[in-house]
């Protein structure tokens, strides 16, 4: 079976020199703010290769334990790509290889999209952080009728709207409508006052798109695609299951089938309906441009000024201390900004999210400070390779090492290791490996 493994090394990235909590927890706040204001800064050039290299090897190690359908990953540093990997099945069927332009559904990395575009809006004077949704959504309602009155945008984007923990999110799946649910967020008993605890949605941080629409008189994907998708070159993102399955190359979701093999089988539609929270599909090279974006590459179309707005913390979020072993280790505090998490990781701001459906695992998280990012997308449940980005935060932060992914223990009986494989250099200090895959 065939697979492609694509390798850059950029010459430019080494050689540049639900307890109630209160919101806006001051000491990450804090932090995120000065990493936003301050110069980026380098990280060793040595220690760049060093973690590229480690991170090309951790990824074999991943192909010889079947461990993964497909997969596609890049990181980003000092706005350039120094480093592209795809491996896997887009389809195991037909044997269709991942590429970097292979579309995968983001889940919730959806939701940087949302927070982003509202901010684009808000600078153009369309709408506030804080209007209140009762003003401009006549459908909107909590069981506390004075606490609905006081909710804003930013309580929905900034997941303190004071509502159990993914609310509805079951009935969702169970093939209830958005339109239903949103309007039934009265029958639920509130956790805290609006604005005073952290409680991730899916279907209450969706209202956003009603808003969007509310407000400029236009569908909330259509703002998206022209203001986010369009400008910063993200070619094959789209919203829907539609387009996703109308994309030249996609990758579908995938199933165990045996021994180290793999069966697809048709992605599920109800985190669709709930488009602002889950509902993009993007390619690696689409995910690159959003990176760079992200870490204050494209001041034309996300300022600084709304980046640091995006990335300050909204609300303290001590349970992702403990999700993890990586996690437990690592992230000495954690807080929820505006479609983003904020991490202290090893000492230094992380800016972080990850995202999952039936199928589709993702995850994004990069440093302000050294404008270095990493973003990583496969097409099975796997579990493994959510502990390879902290690994490569360790290399790349110079912290002793730790297999968070199991990938250096010994290959588990039953299976067999890719044949090797064959590099052939390309101008420009690309390098492109072709081999065997399950």
């Amino acid at each position: 079976m065939q697979f492609r493994k694509i390798f850059l090394l950029i010459a430019g990235a080494l050689g540049s020199t639900s307890a109630p909590l209160f919101a806006h927890a001051a000491e990450p706040a804090q932090v995120a703010m000065q990493s936003a204001n301050t110069a980026p800064q380098h990280l060793p050039p040595e220690r760049i290769k060093t973690t590229l290299a480690a991170y090309q090897e951790w990824l074999e190690r991943l192909e010889q334990r079947h461990a993964v359908a497909g997969l596609a990953t890049a990181v980003v540093i000092d706005d350039k790509v120094a480093y592209e990997h795809t491996l896997g099945y887009a389809n195991a069927t037909t044997q269709e290889a991942v590429t970097p332009e292979t579309v995968f559904r983001l889940a919730s990395l959806s939701k940087a999209f949302a927070t982003a575009v509202t901010g684009v809006l808000v600078n153009d004077g369309k709408l506030s952080w804080d209007t209140k949704l009762a003003d401009v959504l006549p459908f909107f309602k909590l069981k506390d009728a004075a606490a609905a009155e006081k909710a804003t945008v930013r309580d929905i984007l900034g997941q303190r709207l004071g509502l159990p923990r993914n609310t509805y999110d079951n009935m969702l799946e169970g093939d209830v409508s958005y339109e239903e649910l949103v309007r039934r967020l009265d029958e639920v008993n509130m956790t805290c006052a609006v604005g005073q605890c952290y409680g991730y949605q899916n279907v209450a941080f969706s209202m956003i798109g009603d808003v969007v629409y509310a407000m400029t008189g236009d569908f909330f994907y259509r703002q998206v695609d022209k203001r986010i998708f369009f400008p910063l070159g993200m070619k094959t993102a789209s919203y829907g299951r539609e387009a996703l399955e109308a994309s030249p190359s996609w990758a579908r979701p995938h199933r165990p089938s045996g021994p180290g093999g793999w069966r697809p089988f048709e992605p599920k539609e109800a985190y669709y309906r709930v488009a602002p929270a889950a509902g993009v599909n993007a390619s690696l090279r689409d995910m690159e441009q959003w990176l760079i974006a992200q870490m204050g590459g494209r001041p034309d179309v996300l300022s600084p000024a709304l980046l640091q707005t995006l990335h300050t913390p909204e609300v303290a979020t001590p349970v992702e201390l403990r999700s993890t072993p990586w996690r437990r280790e690592r992230v000495s505090a954690a807080s929820y900004a505006l479609g983003w998490r904020v991490f202290q990781y090893g000492g230094e701001t992380l800016i972080f999210h990850a995202g999952a459906v039936e199928g589709y695992r993702t995850m994004i998280g990069f440093f302000p400070k050294y404008r270095a990012g990493v973003v990583t997308m496969w097409n099975s449940a796997s579990p493994m390779p959510s502990g390879l980005m902290p690994m490569v935060f360790d290399s790349m932060l110079g912290l002793e090492h730790e297999d968070w992914a199991g990938v250096e223990s010994e290959t588990p009986a039953g299976t067999t290791k890719a044949a090797p494989s064959k590099s052939k250099a390309k101008r420009g200090g690309k390098a492109t490996k072709h081999g065997r895959r399950r």
